[in-house]
């Protein structure tokens, strides 16, 4: 905690550099413990990448700066002046909407990235915004927040600025962050960590898992969202699965 008299301008500084460190270590435990797990199942995936893994936990860790400091200052209005939608007490709205909650930010944060990653692979925005996550060939379980800084920018504003209108209980926004960590990591791991009875059945059609995500680090026009496949069925980008990532699971190089 902070004395109550710490200067605004300097107790935000402080709170933007201390959750940028936890975004930090965020990062380096989750793409740290599915690069050891890769390292485990599918031994030899990631030679001759090392050089690729140092670039991108160096764009990863401007990343963390630009995602914490957004979070920190929000979080400290929420608990010094009462900022935004987040609440603490359980009983404030019924226990339903909690699960309820986290599917509306979710989708939100879903339907967020669907439309400006699409808008980010037109050709000028995507050499300035984009290439950056792109250059990563194939992706890794260190890919999921290499990105250039103005493509950070666009994707740390919008759970901070949710907070201000959807209201979420302080735990399921942590469940939030946990899914989308979760999943970014998974999603680029460069192997399918689900089961095939997962990834095709009903629920895999319109949930993403690697399978559907690595099919747009290998086309790029194609299988734009995040979690869910909805915004790409609607606008017909969905191209189904990798054929990579399919023939390496029906040979058993992956939990199936």
């Amino acid at each position: 905690m902070l004395p109550a008299d710490t200067p605004v301008l300097l107790a935000l500084l402080i709170v933007s550099i201390a959750t940028s460190g936890i975004v930090a270590l965020r990062y380096f435990a989750s793409s740290g413990l599915f690069a050891w797990l890769t390292r485990h199942v599918r031994p030899g995936l990631y030679d001759g990448q090392r050089a690729q893994i140092a670039r991108e936990i160096r764009w990863s860790l401007i990343a963390t700066l630009i995602y914490g400091a957004p979070a920190g200052i929000v979080l400290w209005g929420w608990n010094h002046w009462g900022w935004t939608q987040i609440y603490a007490d359980f009983g404030a709205y019924p226990l339903w909407y909690l699960p309820l909650s986290v599917l509306i930010y979710l989708f939100v944060q879903d339907t967020w990235f669907y439309w400006t990653h699409r808008a980010m692979h037109a050709p000028k925005l995507f050499r300035i915004l984009h290439k950056v996550h792109h250059n990563s060939r194939p992706p890794t379980a260190w890919t999921a927040m290499s990105f250039h800084w103005s493509e950070s920018l666009i994707g740390a504003v919008l759970i901070p600025a949710a907070v201000f209108f959807i209201p979420i209980h302080l735990s399921m926004l942590a469940a939030v962050v946990t899914i989308a960590t979760i999943m970014g990591v998974t999603n680029h791991m460069g192997w399918e960590i689900f089961p095939r009875i997962l990834v095709h059945s009903a629920l895999g059609r319109w949930v993403i898992t690697a399978s559907h995500h690595e099919k747009h680090h290998e086309e790029f026009r194609c299988n734009f969202g995040l979690y869910f496949r909805f915004w790409d069925r609607l606008c017909g980008t969905d191209r189904g699965l990798s054929a990579r990532l399919a023939r390496s699971a029906a040979q058993g190089n992956v939990p199936a």
